[in-house]
C-alpha cells in the first residue's frame, strides 16, 4: 500500500490560497483579491478550478 504524505510550510504559501486535493494530486492556487472561485467536479473528482475576476467601483 502506497502512503502519500503532504507537508506544507504555511509561511511559504500565499496569504490567501486554496488547496485542492483530488485523486491523489494536490494543487495550490493563490486567491485573487476580487474574484469568484469555482471548483468543478465530475464523477467525484476535481476537473477544473475557475477564477472570475472583477473590479470594485
Amino acid at each position: 500500500m502506497e502512503t502519500l504524505i503532504l507537508k506544507l510550510d504555511i509561511m511559504e504559501l500565499p496569504k490567501q490560497c486554496v488547496l485542492v486535493i483530488s485523486d491523489g494530486r494536490a494543487k495550490i492556487a493563490e486567491l485573487h483579491p476580487h474574484a469568484e472561485t469555482k471548483i468543478f467536479t465530475y464523477k467525484g473528482k476535481v476537473k477544473r478550478v475557475n477564477f472570475e475576476e472583477g473590479e470594485d467601483f
